[in-house]
């Protein structure tokens, strides 16, 4: 990305693509089945878990901000 993309995207959008981003690669790592043991996988697990929610939560926030 870069400055005038940056500069282009609501900080709203930056944080969806950055959320996106940051999932699809925690669910490849996850996916190519190199995680070390059990305790490495509830943490990718938690970690996508917490993506998951920050991106509900910030598309939740978008709508009602949007509607009004």
């Amino acid at each position: 990305m870069t400055e005038n993309d940056f500069k282009q995207l609501s900080l709203s959008d930056f944080l969806k693509d950055r959320l996106s981003s940051l999932k699809t690669e925690h669910s490849s790592h996850m996916g190519t089945g190199n995680l070390k043991d059990f305790s490495e996988y509830k943490r990718m697990a938690g970690i996508i878990e917490g993506l998951s929610l920050a991106e509900r939560e910030l598309a939740d926030w978008i709508d009602r901000h949007t509607r009004e």
